[in-house]
């Protein structure tokens, strides 16, 4: 089956092609996420197969969560920040992954920057970053996600490896393309084709879905005092809570 993509035949997950634990594994991982929560909805069951592995796998979180609540009185800025990281450390560690793996990087949310000189600042933070930690495969926000954060964290880790002296397999995640009416065209913008492929999970599933369960800021009531404030909808966590997980591909 060829399982490359275009926007005019988007291919549903039922009708991927498996890739197995194997084909991914390495020495070095990195797992990349532009908000507390989005590594565990992407690749959740990716972390927990590949810690059964014994790889060497960190996390590294772009964004300080900040923004899912900025109305509320009972968690202000600071206090959000450190509730969204604690639950980031709890539920990973239901995944295997352990709290000194994990790296938060602390950008704006909802303003992660993509021009200037504070995208100058962050691509070299994220340079230093990849240059002590060396992944041999990294795990990256889809490019083309309808989250603008999620784009831009691409774009920032994207180039600092390009300006880098080592290369490393780039996977890519999907988080808000399960929603048809978001979902953005790409094929004009893309050198080289887009393959996409499932990885079974089935073995991890309870784990991800207890993981995800442990966001409580963001699938519960817990700040209830922002009537704006944001909430993963049951028909969205249930996206996530399939016995695979669907990642794409640059062929170059």
């Amino acid at each position: 089956m060829n399982s490359a993509i275009q926007d005019e035949l988007w291919v549903e997950p039922e009708n991927l092609p498996w890739h197995s634990i194997e084909s991914i594994t390495a020495a070095r991982i990195l797992v990349v996420a532009p908000h507390p929560d989005d590594e565990c909805l992407g690749c959740g069951g990716a972390i927990a197969l590949l810690k059964q592995q014994d790889c060497d796998l960190k996390l590294l979180v772009i964004t300080n969560g900040t923004m899912s609540h900025p109305n509320s009185q009972q968690f202000p800025a600071a206090a959000l920040q450190a509730l969204r990281e604690s639950e980031t450390q709890t539920a990973m560690a239901v995944l295997g992954l352990e709290s000194e793996s994990i790296t938060f990087l602390r950008l704006p949310d909802g303003a992660v920057p993509s021009t200037g000189h504070a995208f100058e600042r962050a691509v070299s933070q994220c340079g230093d970053y990849l240059t002590a930690v060396k992944p041999q495969v990294i795990f990256l926000p889809w490019r083309f996600d309808p989250h603008p954060d999620h784009r831009t964290s691409w774009q920032l880790l994207n180039t600092a490896l390009m300006r880098l002296p080592f290369a490393a397999r780039r996977i890519e995640y999907p988080i808000w393309d399960w929603d048809v009416a978001q979902r953005n065209k790409f094929s004009e913008h893309i050198d080289n084709p887009i393959t996409a492929w499932r990885l079974n999970i089935q073995n991890v599933i309870s784990q991800k879905q207890q993981a995800i369960s442990l966001y409580h800021s963001q699938v519960s009531d817990l700040i209830d005092d922002d009537p704006d404030g944001f909430r993963l909808s049951a028909e969205m966590v249930n996206q996530f809570s399939q016995p695979w997980e669907v990642y794409f591909e640059e062929i170059t």
